[in-house]
């Protein structure tokens, strides 16, 4: 956990330790601090909770230093501010999920859950925030443009259910495929777009609309 309040901090830290299935490995107060711990650290986190404005190092710098020096990190903005253009900032940069600070316990153990089981969580209003980010030009003989035409018809249909949040095993389910075909699918996707990870892979697919099938509640 990374936020320069201790006060909020150490509370949240109180309210996660009562579940058995986390485990908060160190605190900092900002991103700086974060990034010396993580160097230093005989175990890496799977999940970093990250302030947005922090001294020294604000959470934006230090979510583009791990993804860049530990991408396997999951990272979930958690803040004060909620408009469209720090969700937007957060999410551009790496972030799998956001939360602002007056969210209930249950819906950040939620969120948390969600993010190590599915590498990211977007609920209505970052989906939102994203959608309203669309790509506004097409890159020039690139083959990962936003018309979709490189992604198979199958491939649409994972796709739209990884947007959905449902697990690969869930996928397969679904499409009574096997889940390793479903992974095989995923990797597809993930070189196709040229996508470092799931939550990339889904930013990609809402702002380039090849979800349009997606009704968020």
């Amino acid at each position: 956990m990374a936020d320069d309040e201790e006060l909020f901090r150490v509370g949240l830290s109180h309210i996660l330790n009562r579940y058995e299935d986390v485990d908060i490995l160190f605190e900092a107060d900002n991103g700086q601090s974060l990034m010396e711990q993580l160097a230093e650290a005989e175990e890496l986190p799977d999940i970093v909770v990250m302030d947005i404005k922090m001294p020294e190092m604000n959470g934006v710098e230090a979510t583009k230093m791990l993804r860049k020096e530990y991408p396997d990190i999951n990272i979930i903005a958690l803040t004060t501010y909620n408009t469209k253009p720090f969700i937007r900032n957060m999410i551009d940069v790496g972030a799998c999920a956001y939360l602002v600070k007056n969210s209930a316990p249950q819906e950040v153990i939620h969120t948390i859950r969600q993010v190590y089981s599915n590498g990211f969580y977007y609920d209505k209003l970052v989906m939102e925030s994203i959608r309203s980010n669309k790509r506004s030009t097409k890159p020039k003989g690139d083959k990962t443009s936003a018309n979709g035409e490189f992604i198979t018809d199958r491939e649409k249909q994972i796709l739209e259910l990884i947007c959905r949040q449902y697990t690969s095993q869930e996928i397969a389910q679904k499409l009574f495929i096997s889940k390793r075909t479903v992974e095989v699918h995923r990797k597809n996707l993930l070189d196709k777009t040229q996508s470092k990870n799931i939550a990339g892979l889904v930013v990609y697919a809402l702002k380039n609309e090849l979800v349009p099938n997606i009704i968020i509640e």
